[in-house]
C-alpha cells in the first residue's frame, strides 16, 4: 500500500520538483493533499504555484489548501532573489484552473490526522514550519498520530544560506521549528549538508530536457533559472535541488546516510536565530530527536528523479 503523505510547501522551483516526484510515484506515495505556506514567496503565490505544479503533472484532483501567511512571531522573510518574483520563474506555465480548497491548511491537517488511522500519515514540510506548528498547538492530540515528519531544513557543516548561521526555512520561522523539533514526532531532516550534494550539473539538466515531455522541459527551465543564483553564490557546478531530497527519501531511503542526534533550534541568538544546533558529535548528552542526514548518493538520486519525472 502506498504511504499516505501531506506535502506542506512554499513553491519554489525545488519544491515544484519535489511535488512532481511524489505525484509521479503513486505506487509508493499517496498525496492526501498539499498545504501551502508563506516562505519563498508570499502565500498568494505559493498556493497558486502549488496548483500550477499539480496541473503540470496532470493531477488537478490533488486538493490544495492555503495556510498561514506569516510566521508565528516574526515578519515574513521571502526569497524572490533566488526564485524570481513568481517563485516559479523559468518556464512559462499557465495560471491554474483547478480550485483552491475552501478549508484552511491547518484545519485540513488537523482533520486528516484525526480521521486517518494513527501512525498512517507522514508529513513532508518543504518550507517554513508555520502550518505544522500551528496545527500542533491548536490540536495537541494529533501529534502522537503523526507517523513521522520528513522535512527539508536546517544546516550544520554547510552553515547558513540566508544568514551566516541559518538555513532559510528554519530562519523564516524558528519558533515554529522549535515546536516541531520538540514535538516528539520521529523526524528525518534533510539539511543543506545533504541537499548541497544534489547538484543539477549540465549533464543532469540535459537529461531532464531530454525527456522531451512538458514536465521534463519545465523542470530543466526551472533549474536553469535558479542555478544562476547558486552558481554565482557558491561557485558550484550547478544548483542544489533541496526539496526533492524529501520525496526521494520516501522512495529510496538507502540513498541517504545520517545520524540520529539531538537538534535544537536557536530562537534568540543575536547572530544565530534560526540556526539548527546539531549535536553531531554527541557532546551534550541530550536525547536524539532527529535523523539528521549528512550524505547522499547523488548519481542514484538523479537516476531516480529523471526516471520518475519521465512517467508524467
Amino acid at each position: 500500500m502506498p504511504r499516505k503523505i501531506i506535502i506542506d510547501t512554499d513553491p519554489g522551483q525545488d519544491d515544484a520538483v519535489a511535488i512532481l516526484l511524489a505525484l509521479a510515484s503513486p505506487d509508493e506515495i499517496e498525496v492526501l493533499g498539499i498545504t501551502a505556506v508563506a516562505g519563498n514567496v508570499p502565500l498568494a503565490l505559493t498556493q497558486k504555484n502549488a496548483r500550477i505544479v499539480c496541473e503540470l503533472a496532470g493531477r488537478a484532483d490533488v486538493p490544495v489548501f492555503s495556510g498561514c501567511e506569516r510566521p508565528l512571531k516574526r515578519a515574513l522573510v521571502t526569497a524572490e532573489h533566488v526564485h524570481g518574483k513568481t517563485g516559479l520563474d523559468g518556464p512559462v506555465l499557465p495560471d491554474p484552473t483547478m480550485p483552491l480548497q475552501d478549508t484552511h491548511a491547518v484545519e485540513f491537517l488537523i482533520r486528516t490526522l484525526r480521521r486517518e488511522p494513527a501512525g498512517s500519515v507522514t508529513l513532508c514540510p518543504l518550507g517554513p514550519l508555520t502550518n505544522i506548528a500551528t496545527a500542533m498547538m491548536a490540536a495537541p492530540e494529533i501529534v502522537p498520530r503523526i507517523a513521522q515528519i520528513v522535512l527539508m531544513g536546517g544546516a550544520y557543516f554547510e552553515v547558513g544560506n540566508i544568514t551566516p548561521a541559518a538555513e532559510f526555512n528554519i530562519h523564516v520561522d524558528p519558533e515554529a521549528a522549535e515546536i516541531v523539533f520538540g514535538s516528539g514526532v520521529p523526524l528525518t531532516v534533510m539539511p543543506l549538508d545533504v541537499t548541497h550534494k544534489a547538484l543539477v550539473t549540465p549533464a543532469r539538466n540535459a537529461a531532464f530536457r531530454g525527456l522531451g515531455t512538458r514536465v521534463g522541459v519545465a523542470v530543466a527551465e526551472m533549474t536553469d533559472f535558479f542555478e544562476r543564483f547558486d552558481k554565482a553564490k557558491y561557485g558550484s557546478d550547478g544548483a542544489p535541488l533541496h526539496d526533492p531530497c524529501v520525496t526521494a527519501y520516501l522512495l529510496k531511503p538507502e540513498l541517504f546516510t545520517g545520524r540520529h542526534i539531538n537538534v535544537e533550534i536557536e530562537t534568540e541568538g543575536r547572530f544565530t536565530a534560526g540556526m539548527t544546533v546539531a549535536d553531531w558529535w554527541g557532546v551534550t548528552g541530550k536525547a536524539p530527536n532527529a535523523m539528521f542526514m549528512g550524505d547522499l548518493d547523488a548519481d542514484g538520486f538523479f537516476v531516480l528523479l529523471t526516471e520518475r519525472l519521465g512517467r508524467l
